[in-house]
């Protein structure tokens, strides 16, 4: 090959790189774009697939909300390539789509049915949101935040955490809040109350020294203070304002930015909205006919005036909304307007209220004339009667009923129908009445636990001490005759005090009498008898005894009562169950005669249920639970627990209506004079008994919604 054949390929080489090295830096020239969105399910998590025309070197930015539920992703220096900016879908939590660009910068926003977790990732030129993921992708700290601000962020753990609160002054009076976070993705729920802006930032944290409150009034915007708390583990950050004010928030990267801006006169416009593109007119005497033309040409709208509008007028308006100048040149020749689509119908209010007046009058007229028709309407869930009733059907139509003068409506009980007789327009009106009310009534099922426990211990002691002397008898009659055929009568002077009587039986005619001088044995307790140990000391002769008698008897008792009744009703309808008995007693008459009553010793629970829009429950609970107990002549005492009150539960959710504690401690002592009080022996002249009682009383109740009627039916009571 010759030199110059070599040359030439080198020149061509050389042309080839220098091509393909624009080509590479004219494709990294062109601004990103987003090409398509994608959506899969792996298991229960939801996968979006973002795809650009380039990678990212770092993760786009990302905040989610709780009212509404959003997730939204920014995506700088992209533009919108997919073909479609919302996407209608209902995949899992997940109701619709939004992308939409603005400037150099394209958002996604993903509307939800719920709260849910959120972490993006990135693979190629690929961006993943996965929803249901637990993990949540975590960035360094600022390195614009301050020293303290870094030390919170030390101390974060898992949870979130407020890196810092600044306010700053904007464009033309507006007030910024600025909010650092030490984490890119917060749930966020921020809304305005009155005259303040609320942002509470959930699973939070914030550290002591920004608890505080910022007085910003001297930096002349709406934002007038800045207070910073926390409630749990959500930090709530207040912003009071005054004034008229709009606001808006956005999130770059951890940095929370939300604006108040003073709104002008000319946006507020006097309360009626003007929001039409601005214009300015300067005329001098012009004729009215010819503005409205003016007006028509500049917003591109059909303006019709009748021929009634006419006369001059001079204006000069700058930079208004071209609806407020067309307001203020009606308003000043007296003049009103009704639009139609496009088309505006100019004319003077008189003109405008006399023929829609007419226009009145003549339907009224065409209902006059108009036939009736009658119409037969089948009620599954309501009753016919009571839908005639609320809605003024009963007999001829009048004030209050929706049917017209001519109208007429009747009942069938035993078919459940509804009988109308009116105009077409008005037989409309009232099925869609039916539709919207004639639907079946939620249903609750309720369920009460009535729990009594109670603990109680019992300590008793006691002791007799007696003595006898069988040879003091008058006569020296033996005391004990063991072989005598006949009862023999024991009488005598007895060293121990007691009865003369015969007491224990030794044989068929001989009996052993009561010598105790102390008799003070432990009581029975319920059925239990107390236990005993007994001495007796006697003489070899047997005729002299000492006798010791030692008694003594301890209880534990525990015990349980749980009562449950349950009852399932409709939505604010009252329901009863009750389980018990009816005790007779007698009753006087006037007569003189008497008479059985009875009295009722019941286990009853009566409740109204009322469900909320919310969810909730409101009840009216009647709960009784009485039985038996002392007897008082041919009758008995009824023993009465009672709650009745009103209450507010989450469905499924449980509460104590009420309770009732007592307790009982007692100590009773019973003794010789003076002999029970000596130390030691004085046990043997006294008898100790010692009582503690406790007895606690609980009522739960716990109401639930029946899910449709077949689940009420399937409810089964235990």
């Amino acid at each position: 090959m010759s030199q110059r054949s070599r040359r030439g390929l080198s020149a061509i080489l050389w042309a080839i790189v220098w091509t393909m090295l624009l080509m590479v830096s004219a494709s990294h020239a062109e601004p990103n774009a987003l090409r398509a969105v994608d959506i899969s399910r792996d298991g229960d998590r939801i996968v979006l697939r973002a795809q650009l025309s380039h990678s990212l070197k770092t993760l786009p930015p990302s905040f989610s909300t709780l009212a509404p539920p959003r997730i939204v992703i920014d995506f700088p220096e992209t533009v919108n390539a997919t073909s479609t900016m919302r996407q209608s879908l209902d995949i899992g939590d997940i109701r619709h789509l939004d992308i939409v660009q603005a400037g150099t910068r394209t958002r996604i926003v993903i509307n939800l049915k719920r709260p849910i977790a959120h972490s993006t990732r990135l693979h190629d030129n690929e961006v993943q949101i996965v929803l249901g993921d637990s993990a949540s992708a975590t960035s360094p700290t600022s390195p614009t935040a301050s020293t303290a601000a870094e030390k919170a962020a030390r101390l974060a753990s898992e949870r979130n955490a407020v890196l810092d609160i600044d306010f700053r002054r904007g464009d033309e009076g507006a007030g910024r809040v600025i909010i650092d976070l030490a984490r890119q993705q917060s749930a966020i729920d921020i809304r305005r109350q009155g005259q303040a802006v609320v942002i509470d930032l959930m699973k939070s944290a914030l550290p002591e020294l920004l608890r505080r409150r910022l007085d910003v009034k001297d930096f002349a915007t709406p934002v007038q203070e800045i207070s910073a708390s926390v409630n749990g583990d959500m930090v709530r950050i207040s912003v009071a304002a005054t004034g008229q004010w709009d606001h808006v928030a956005w999130q770059t990267d951890r940095r929370l930015v939300v604006e108040l801006k003073p709104q002008k006169a000319d946006e507020r416009g006097n309360g009626r909205g003007y929001r039409g593109e601005k214009l300015s007119l300067n005329f001098q005497n012009i004729e009215v006919r010819a503005l409205l033309q003016v007006i028509a040409d500049f917003t591109g709208l059909n303006v019709v005036a009748s021929d009634t509008v006419g006369g001059n007028l001079t204006l000069r308006l700058k930079d208004v909304p071209w609806d407020q100048a067309l307001d203020i040149v009606m308003q000043a020749r007296g003049l009103d307007m009704r639009k139609s689509g496009n088309v505006l119908w100019i004319a003077p209010k008189d003109e405008l209220l006399t023929k829609e007046r007419l226009e009145l009058e003549q339907r009224a007229q065409i209902n006059e004339l108009e036939p009736l028709i009658t119409e037969t309407f089948q009620l599954n869930y309501q009753k016919a009667e009571a839908f005639q009733k609320v809605f003024g059907l009963d007999g001829q139509a009048g004030r209050g009923s929706i049917l017209s003068r001519r109208g007429s409506a009747s009942a069938e009980p035993r078919s459940n129908k509804l009988f109308v007789t009116d105009t077409p327009g008005k037989l409309e009106e009232v099925r869609r009445l039916i539709l919207m009310t004639d639907v079946p009534q939620r249903q609750v099922m309720i369920e009460a636990r009535i729990v009594e426990a109670d603990d109680s211990f019992n300590k008793n002691l006691g002791a007799r001490l007696g003595y006898a002397d069988l040879n003091r008898l008058p006569g020296g009659t033996p005391g004990i005759n063991l072989a005598g055929s006949t009862r023999a009568t024991v009488t005598g002077n007895y060293l121990g005090v007691g009865e003369q009587t015969g007491q224990a039986v030794v044989t068929s005619g001989s009996y052993m009498p009561n010598t105790q001088f102390v008799d003070l044995p432990a009581g029975r307790i319920g059925t239990a008898n107390p236990g005993s140990i007994g001495f007796s000391l006697f003489s070899a002769g047997a005729n002299r005894f000492l006798n010791l008698e030692l008694t003594a008897l301890q209880a534990d008792g525990k015990g349980k009562i749980i009562s449950s009744p349950r009852v399932v009703t409709a939505d604010q309808q009252p329901a009863i169950i009750e389980q018990g008995e009816e005790i007779p007693y007698q009753q006087a008459t006037s007569s003189g005669a008497t008479s059985i009553q009875f009295k009722k010793a019941n286990l009853k629970l009566e409740v109204t249920p009322q469900i909320t829009p919310d969810g909730n429950i409101i009840l009216t609970v009647d709960v009784a639970k009485d039985s038996r107990g002392i007897a008082v002549g041919n009758s008995y005492a009824i023993d009465t627990k009672h709650v009745k009150t009103n209450v507010q539960v989450e469905n499924g959710g449980t509460v104590v209506l009420g309770g009732i504690f007592t307790q009982e401690e007692r100590s009773n002592i019973y003794k010789v004079p003076f002999f029970g009080d000596i130390p030691v022996v004085g046990r043997l002249f006294r008898q100790t008994t010692q009582l503690r009682s406790q007895k606690e009383l609980l009522i739960f109740i716990t109401p639930r919604i029946v899910a449709d009627l077949a689940a009420a039916g399937a409810v089964q009571l235990r």
